[in-house]
Parts: C-alpha cells; sequence; structure tokens
C-alpha cells in the first residue's frame, strides 16, 4: 500500500538555496502535482500512495521553496490547501467554520520554536505563564458533528476544510456519538476523529479475508472506508468509535479554557481521550510526549503524535489563523518508521534450506503506515545483541520475551528490532537461548564454523523444509504453475497428496479419477480441477535454467541458474558434472568454479545435493517426468565459439559486465579464474596473478583492443 515518493527528478536534492528561479518554479509545479494527488489518495479515496513521512518531506520541500522564493508561490500552493475536493455519491455539507489542518512538529526543538512564535506573537516575555494542553494525535477520520436544540442534525467529513461529506446517516450508527445530548448550546458543532480499535480492526480483516472481501492495510484506512460509505447498514456493521476533541459553530461559549471545553463536551456524553493534559512548560508538552509515546502500543488504537494547544480561549482567539493552520496549535508527531512496542513471544520459522530463523511475535503497531505484529530477529547472535564478528550492537543489549523493543521499517522492507528498554524489562526475563534441535521435525540444529545461522539437518525429511522447498517449486522465477500457489501447495501437502516435486505431475494420474477426486474438493470443481492438470502438464516442457533454480539448492538464485544452463546447456551434461565432481579437487570441481559468478560456497552446496542420495532420488523422479530443454544455442559462427574466456585487469572501453555478455552472445564461456581449459586471457591494465599463470599454461593472452578486433568490435 505505502510506496516511497520519488524525489523531484532534477532538483529534488539541491539546496533550496541553490535553486535557480527556473528550478524553483518547475518544482513547485511538480511538488503540487504530488501533493494534490496524494491529498486526493489519503483524504478522498482512503487508499494512500505514500507514506505519511514521505507525504510530510514534500510538504517540507514546498515550504521551503515558496519561503525562499515567496514570488514564485502558485495560486495552488499545497501550503493553502487542506484535504481533498468531496467525492461523487456523497452530498455536500459546507462547514459554518471551517476544519482546518494543523502545523507539524518533528523534533523536540521545534517544540520550543512553537512556544517562542507565541510568545513574540502574543508579546509575552518568557518569565509569563502560558499554559497547554497536551493530547494523543487520533490516526483517524475528521468528523464533524452538527446538534441543533441538542439533537443530532448533521455530520460530515473534513473534505478540503469548506466542504464537506454528508455522513449523517452513517455517523448515526456510531455508538460513541450521541443521538442527542442535553444542557448544551442551541447550536454545538463537535469534532473529533473516527477510528477503530486495534481487536475491531484484526477482528473486521479476518471477516474479510472469510468472505474472500478486501482486507485493509491499517485501522485508519479501515474507519475512513467504513464510515464514506453509501450503505449506512455496511457502516454499522463496523466497529466505529469516536474520540471529540474540538468544535465549530457555537451558539454559547463552552468554557473559558480548552481544557475545561474538552471537560464539558465529556459531560454531554462524549467520549474524550483520557490522555490529554494540561501542561506548564515546553518541558512538561515533551515529558506528556514521552509518556504518550511510551503508551502507544498497549492503547488499542493508532496514534501517531501528540497535539499541543493553548489553553487559554481567548488567546486562542487574539493568535487566531494563518491560511490553513491555527498559530494556537500544533501536532508534534512520532518518527514515521519507528515504533515502541511489547515482544510477547520468539518463534522459531525453518526454511527450505533448513535455516531456523527467529521472529519477534509483537504485540500490535502501527510502523509507516503498516501494522506491524512481527519482526525479524534474523540469528542467535542479533538476539544476543552480537553482529556476525562478535561485535556488540544496541550497546551490547540483548532481546528477551517480555521486553519492550523499538520496532522500525525503512521503506517497505521487513520490520526489524533497533533498541531495547532496559528500563521496563520485567525482572523474570531471561536470555533466549537457540533451540539446538528443530522445532518441526526434532533433528539436530547445527551451526558450521562461518555460518551466523543454525541449520536443521533433517533434510527432507523435515516438513517445514519440504514446503518451503515446494513452494519455492512453484514459484514464478521457478515453475510458475498458473492455479498452484503456495496456499494451494500447503493444503494438499496436509493432506499427504504431495511431498516432493515429483507428486505435482502425477496428480492427475491420482486425483483426476477415482474415488477421491480434487474436483470434490471444497473449492475446486470439475472446470478448475481439469484447468490445474492442465496448467502442470504445460509445464512439462521447460528451461534448463527454470529446472536448476527450482530445486532451491542454497546459494543458487535465479542469475546462478541462468549461469549454470549458459555453462552446461543441458540437463545430462549438468547432472554429469555434479555427480562426478570432487569437492575442492579435479577437472569437474575445475570446471565449475571456473565459471564467472561460481564460488567455492555455491559450487559446494550444488555438489553436496546433486550427490545425497534422498535428495538425488527426489530430483531423479522429477526429472522423469519432464522435458527439459537444452539452454539456448550459443553463437558458432563467431572467431571465439566454444573457447572459454577470461577478463582480468581493468577494461577501458567498456563495463565488465557488457564484455561478459558480449562474449556469451558470440558461444563464449566466460570463466572467473584461469585453467588448462582456457583459450583466451583478455588482460587489461591492472592485470596480476591470472596473466602469470595463463602465462605458464601457454594460454593465449591480448588486451582489450586486440578482443574487440578479434569479435569485430574494433
Amino acid at each position: 500500500m505505502v510506496q516511497d515518493t520519488a524525489q523531484h527528478p532534477e532538483t529534488g536534492q539541491t539546496p533550496v538555496a541553490q535553486l535557480t528561479t527556473a528550478q524553483a518554479r518547475a518544482e513547485l509545479a511538480w511538488l503540487a502535482e504530488q501533493i494534490a494527488a496524494a491529498n486526493t489518495a489519503y483524504h478522498r479515496d482512503d487508499a494512500p500512495e505514500i507514506s505519511d513521512a514521505d507525504y510530510d518531506a514534500l510538504k517540507r520541500r514546498n515550504a521551503a521553496i515558496e519561503a525562499y522564493f515567496p514570488s514564485l508561490k502558485r495560486t495552488d500552493s499545497p501550503s493553502d490547501v487542506v484535504g481533498a475536493e468531496v467525492a461523487e455519491g456523497f452530498g455536500k455539507v459546507r462547514h459554518a467554520v471551517r476544519m482546518l489542518s494543523l502545523g507539524n512538529a518533528f523534533a523536540d526543538e521545534d517544540v520550543s520554536e512553537f512556544d517562542a512564535r507565541i510568545r513574540k506573537y502574543l508579546g509575552l516575555d518568557a518569565d509569563t505563564a502560558l499554559r497547554y494542553t497536551a493530547e494523543p494525535k487520533i490516526d483517524g477520520l475528521s468528523l464533524s458533528l452538527r446538534y441543533e436544540s441538542g439533537v443530532l442534525m448533521q455530520a460530515a467529513t473534513r473534505g478540503d476544510g469548506e466542504t464537506g461529506e454528508n455522513v449523517t446517516a452513517n455517523a448515526r450508527t456510531i455508538a460513541d456519538i450521541p443521538r442527542k445530548i442535553t444542557d448544551g448550546p442551541a447550536v454545538l458543532e463537535v469534532r473529533g476523529e473516527v477510528y477503530m480499535s486495534h481487536d475491531d480492526f484484526a477482528a473486521l480483516n479476518a471477516r474479510q479475508a472469510e468472505s474472500g472481501g478486501k482486507k485493509f492495510a491499517n485501522p485508519r484506512n479501515a474507519a475512513a472506508g467504513s464510515l464514506r460509505q453509501l450503505d449506512a447498514e455496511i457502516t454499522k456493521s463496523r466497529p466505529l468509535r469516536f474520540f471529540a476533541y474540538a468544535w465549530g459553530e457555537l451558539s454559547a461559549p463552552l468554557a473559558d479554557t480548552q481544557s475545561d471545553a474538552i471537560a464539558k463536551l465529556a459531560s454531554f456524553g462524549f467520549v474524550t481521550n483520557p490522555l490529554t493534559r494540561r501542561c506548564d512548560s515546553p518541558d512538561t508538552l515533551l515529558q506528556h510526549y514521552k509518556t504518550i509515546e511510551a503508551q502507544r502500543a498497549t492503547l488499542g488504537y493508532d496514534i501517531d503524535g501528540v497535539v499541543y494547544k493553548v489553553d487559554d480561549l481567548a488567546l486562542q482567539k487574539r493568535l487566531g489563523f494563518r491560511s490553513t493552520t491555527p498559530r494556537w496549535a500544533i501536532a508534534h508527531k512520532f518518527p514515521a518508521e519507528l515504533a515502541w512496542t511489547r515482544l510477547e513471544a520468539i518463534d522459531i520459522q525453518v526454511g527450505r534450506t533448513g535455516a531456523l530463523s527467529p521472529v519477534a511475535r509483537l504485540q500490535p503497531v502501527t510502523v509507516g503506515g503498516v501494522v506491524v505484529s512481527n519482526a525479524t530477529l534474523h540469528n542467535e547472535d542479533y538476539i544476543a545483541g552480537r553482529d556476525g564478528n562478535g561485535a556488540p550492537i544496541r550497546e551490547g543489549r540483548d532481546i528477551r520475551v517480555g521486553d519492550w523493543v523499538q520496532v522500525y521499517r525503512a521503506g517497505d522492507v521487513i520490520p526489524k528490532i533497533s533498541d531495547v528498554d532496559l528500563a521496563r524489562r520485567p525482572e523474570d526475563a531471561v536470555p533466549y537461548v537457540m533451540p539446538k534441535t528443530c522445532p518441526e521435525c526434532g533433528s539436530d540444529a547445527i551451526r558450521e564454523e562461518g555460518d551466523a545461522v543454525r541449520r536443521c539437518t533433517g533434510g527432507i525429511i523435515c516438513p517445514a523444509q519440504a514446503v518451503e522447498k515446494l513452494k519455492h517449486f512453484v514459484s514464478r522465477a521457478a515453475f510458475d504453475i498458473e492455479g498452484l500457489g503456495a496456499k494451494q501447495v500447503e493444503q494438499f501437502y496436509a493432506d499427504g497428496w504431495i511431498t516432493t516435486p515429483a507428486d505435482i505431475f502425477t496428480l492427475r494420474a491420482r486425483y483426476g479419477t477415482g474415488v477421491q477426486q480434487l474436483k470434490n474438493r471444497e473449492g475446486w470443481g470439475e472446470k478448475s480441477a481439469s484447468n490445474l492438470f492442465d496448467a502442470i502438464d504445460e509445464k512439462r516442457k521447460i528451461s534448463l535454467a527454470r529446472v536448476i533454480f527450482s530445486l532451491g539448492i542454497r546459494h543458487v538464485g535465479e542469475n546462478s541458474a541462468a549461469l549454470l544452463a549458459n555453462h552446461y546447456t543441458s540437463w545430462d551434461a549438468f547432472e554429469q558434472a555434479m555427480t562426478t565432481a570432487e569437492i575442492g579437487a579435479g577437472a569437474a570441481w575445475e570446471d565449475l568454479i571456473g565459471i564467472d559468478g561460481v564460488g567455492a560456497v555455491m559450487a559446494t552446496s550444488l555438489v553436496t545435493t546433486m550427490q545425497q542420495e534422498a535428495e538425488r532420488a527426489s530430483i531423479d523422479r522429477l526429472i522423469a517426468e519432464l522435458s527439459v530443454q537444452d539452454a539456448e544455442a550459443r553463437a558458432t559462427d563467431s572467431p571465439v565459439a566454444g573457447k572459454t574466456v577470461v577478463f582480468t585487469g581493468t577494461l577501458e572501453r567498456m563495463t565488465r559486465a557488457e564484455a561478459k555478455a558480449r562474449a556469451e552472445s558470440l558461444g563464449a564461456k566466460v570463466s572467473g579464474s584461469v585453467s588448462a581449459k582456457t583459450d583466451i586471457l583478455i588482460a587489461g591494465p591492472g592485470a596480476g596473478s591470472k596473466a602469470q599463470k595463463a602465462a605458464d599454461l601457454g594460454v593465449e593472452t591480448m588486451d582489450e583492443d586486440a578482443w574487440l578486433a578479434l569479435i569485430g568490435d574494433a
């Protein structure tokens, strides 16, 4: 859902002071377009396309350029825009009092500057008392509720700040919103945030998944999408909640201060946030910010910062508003990609190569727009607070179950744990001990010297490895069988229908006819079963590279599989080489490690796998079901066709990758090392031991110009 925002193609990295007028004008136009699209996606469509951090960065960049080039400010400047236009399908409501957004603070010093600006505007010295309120910034959808003579008459979203969407019927289905109030002013507009709790969000997504409906990325999207339904019955079925924290039009004042006015709203029956506090200084504001941040994961709902407001309403009135924000309030945002939460358990997952991977099970918390409940713990060294070389990380602090940990997401990567709060560590927390046996099959889990990962030795008898290998086998870069994905593989394995890749190709024979047929399974029918069998059969004819990759051999990725296929060209040649190779010695081994891009570690993994009896039997059964296609024939009419070439030193007229690709296109084999099988060494400046070895072996050696002349590229 969340993706990175692109920088402006020409000026995004240029300091504002170094921009030319033309560059500044062009970037302001680009920023206006980007921010408008983001506003529409977030406020109107409830489908954000960029993260909050990226959005804030765009807004800050726009503001900085406008401040340096004030004459270039656009008539459609994002600085003057709030929200987005109303979507089609809803009636429009014009707000009697505009619904504005808030300015943002991102650092502690921003809060001090906020206080200083207010004092300067009001003419107050540093010793004059000035009180504020601090309250959690709820991550939901803003809503304005209009009561007349105590009766809820109208509910509207913020929209563009001037005009919102009429969602009155939907708002009346929310239990936290009173239909009637007593003892209130004749006209009262209550403003607040519609949100969804973590538990309700998880339950809603579970129901959506069960019914085949759309799952929501986070509670904010779920709340916004639920409130903005054209059918109020759908909204009624969704567990929405509401916090009141402000007001719009009033026929009579509620109180003299912000804090007393919030208390008045609570007396009318509105739910107000219990973490709202009155503070006497920027320091106490920051203290409460840290208090709220520490409780963030246990609140049960999403917040993305703390809002500070001048408490005295008379001072608020004097301070007034800028074009889109009040001068008397600011939102102190939490770091977008960081959050603290509790580590509830450490589970072990076993991968297709037998690696035991520890996974942190977390109390759910929203980080960077995504609800995070799991995080990678990498390996036992990482948990212990060490890196791969034994050096301390996180100041040597280990990670224990029950700890409060800081979770981070950089972009869209898997969440990780960056810090541990030792002050909040439970007294009974004990150091984590990595299991010495596989939790799936009970086999020994060993850690080889130089390896950061502990691995199960069970091989194909380990169900976790078997399932993961099957998932890998049907992945997109491997066999990519339409209709047979990870979910189907898991189910077929659990039912005993497939245990090895070869079993996939005998499914039709075993479950296409007879008493137990695929078409009779829940979720399947005659057509879908027939389609799957046909899709499987279509993959019997498959390229050598895909077959090698599909085997899931450790260290052999998609690119490596292609290198091996191009080198050996046929399954028979590949199989023969892997069967006869002796690790560390012999012609077959030298030929294997001589392939450019294949090292001793990968070669050892290949030979070991292909020579293990059980693994080899499984592979042989698979190959018997297939027609493995030879690698694409190499050119045979070039002067280097069939020759083994090695590049060394610095190439000056092309990159090493270009030279390698060109040689292979002409039918040559490119090796990374010189041996008796090497035909040509192309030596550029800086050639070292390879040149000497070639000379010792009598290998033809030429420079780059001679090579290019030989292949006709001079």
